[in-house]
């Protein structure tokens, strides 16, 4: 019989098809094993400051300590909400050693947004940036919050670099509007006065949720997917697995972390994965300052980088990018969004290395399947599935696998799948079946084994009855060398009922809409082929980099 698993043969050499997931009860377990076998090591580094293993150790203690403290309880959620900072990992290893859940928080929501998050979570404290406390303050009567940590930017940053960066952020950019939060306590504070009290020791079961991480909200109401200890363990284990082909356990060198950590990728990837591994992760606070990135790869030896495509096509078009020296690089991976092919080609001819995507879901603790970090790579694809995990391309209307000449939806299986939506059975029903994981991605399977995704069903435009998929007519029209940025919807048409617009933020100033149209005629179908185009100046994008098409079809129902 053929192997229903043709990918296993595009392993790198050493990946097995399985890999113990078993190997720690709990996250919690596995943090504590890598902290011990890397103690001296550098853990973090953000802003010039870096912390080892074992001080993370020591102030995650006393920061769980004072949680405790404050009376919450094993499996009370808490959230939090700030940009990459030193403080996270703190407060990440101190929520996990009290047995506490943490609900992630986008620190750029609206009041809405957040009232929306804390009392779906039913979250009881928070750990937030002074930046964002006066959206709190408008909504904390809402919720269950009664215990509010506050922190600023650089409050643990050393002297005289802390108050440099305060003073800037307070008094000369203005981003912390005056709140009033009564009995918030600062960060700094709150391990002081943890360090007077004992962390009672608590063990966890696998099947404990311990993250609450809400999906972007981009198909509707923002759910929250249960993560438990099994699946945020398989995934660190099953990520690490892949990247110990080009990365030696305690490496010297360093992992750059531009995604935010409270998002699901380097919340896995680099929180989890590679600080098993024993890597320090250098931590960009605001990578929309592409001078901090620049910065990173002069101070620190970068060995791999994890990021979106906008952010790796706005590298390679900036000058002091390019001039950079790339020799300790080995490992760069993509995700969150598509990688498209000009960016990864470009991208690989600067670096010398490949751009490898991935993929994966909220609902999948986000890794799926991965390209190899070999010669075996594809452009184009989101590579093959990771030890422990199954994927398939399901034909719906056939009630069947789809062949490798149809479309049909991606569907996962694995230890990293979620245990479902908190509160909404429903719901959770909808997108797992069978123990498969629906997606909602569009894509097909290759006979060796490689997927790729055509589109979300949802972004699918429908021309004459014809099938649009946006990416592929993004991806086209990136390719034109004056062409930065774009994005593709489906607007209303009455002769065909949908057509294509595109938006389009140039690189060269010259470029008309008539290049984009005569070269979308050269490289695409009639019907794909965009009938508007419009240029801006940025397109909208969430805080990790992504472009969100459904801003753009929103901004265009209200025109019409």
């Amino acid at each position: 019989m053929k192997d229903q698993r043709p990918w296993l043969a595009q392993y790198p050499n050493g990946i097995p098809a399985n890999v113990d997931v078993t190997a720690y009860t709990t996250l919690k377990d596995l943090l504590a094993d890598s902290m011990k076998k890397h103690a001296k090591r550098p853990a973090f580094s953000c802003m010039g400051k870096t912390i080892t293993y074992a001080e993370l150790d020591r102030l995650s203690t006393a920061f769980g300590a004072y949680l405790h403290y404050r009376g919450l309880q094993p499996g009370d959620k808490i959230a939090v909400m700030m940009p990459n900072l030193i403080q996270y990992p703190i407060a990440l290893h101190g929520i996990l050693k009290a047995g506490l859940v943490v609900v992630n928080t986008n620190p750029l929501y609206t009041p809405r947004e957040m009232k929306h998050q804390f009392t779906d979570s039913g979250a009881k404290a928070i750990i937030i940036a002074e930046n964002f406390a006066s959206n709190l303050e408008q909504i904390i009567g809402d919720t269950e919050i009664k215990t509010v940590i506050c922190t600023s930017l650089g409050e643990l940053l050393s002297f005289p670099k802390k108050h440099l960066v305060n003073f800037v952020v307070r008094n000369v950019k203005k981003m912390v509007p005056a709140y009033n939060l009564p009995g918030a306590v600062n960060f700094q504070t709150a391990l002081t006065e943890g360090k007077k009290h004992r962390l009672p020791e608590f063990t966890g079961q696998p099947d404990d949720t311990i993250a609450l991480q809400y999906t972007g909200g981009t198909t509707g109401v923002s759910k929250g997917a249960m993560l438990s200890n099994a699946n945020l363990v398989a995934n660190a284990l099953q990520a690490k697995a892949w990247m110990t082909q080009l990365l030696d356990e305690g490496s010297d060198g360093c992992m750059l972390c531009p995604l935010p950590l409270y998002h699901i990728f380097a919340f896995t990837v680099n929180a989890v994965a590679l600080f098993n591994h024993g890597i320090c992760n250098v931590l960009i606070t605001n990578p929309r300052d592409l001078s901090t990135v620049v910065g990173a790869f002069k101070d620190h030896k970068i060995a791999g980088m994890t990021g979106v495509n906008t952010l790796f096509n706005a590298l390679i078009n900036n000058k002091s990018f390019q001039n950079l020296d790339f020799r300790h690089l080995r490992i760069t991976v993509g995700g969150g969004m598509a990688v498209q092919r000009p960016v990864a080609e470009a991208w690989q001819k600067l670096t010398g290395v490949p751009l490898s995507e991935g993929y994966g879901l909220t609902e999948s603790s986000p890794s799926a399947s991965m390209n190899p970090l070999n010669d075996n790579m594809r452009i184009g694809t989101i590579g093959v599935p990771l030890p422990n995990t199954d994927m398939r391309v399901w034909n719906e209307e056939a009630g069947r696998v789809a062949t490798t000449e149809e479309r049909g939806e991606i569907q996962i299986k694995g230890p990293q799948v979620m245990k479902g939506y908190y509160n909404r059975p429903e719901e959770t029903a909808k997108v797992i079946k069978d123990g498969w994981l629906c997606t909602g991605d569009i894509g097909m399977m290759s006979e060796d084994g490689f997927f790729r995704i055509v589109d979300r069903k949802k972004d699918m435009i429908l021309v004459s009855g014809f099938n649009v998929f946006p990416n592929e007519v993004e991806d086209v029209l990136a390719g034109h060398p004056g062409v930065l940025e774009v994005a593709a919807i489906g607007v209303p048409s009455e002769k065909s009922g949908e057509v294509v617009k595109v938006f389009v933020v140039k690189k060269d100033q010259s470029l008309k809409e008539e290049d984009i149209i005569n070269y979308a005629r050269e490289n695409l179908t009639g019907y794909k082929v965009p009938k508007h185009v419009e240029f801006r100046q940025e397109l909208p994008k969430s805080n990790v980099g992504k472009i969100l098409r459904r801003v753009l079809r929103e901004e265009e129902d209200k025109v019409s």
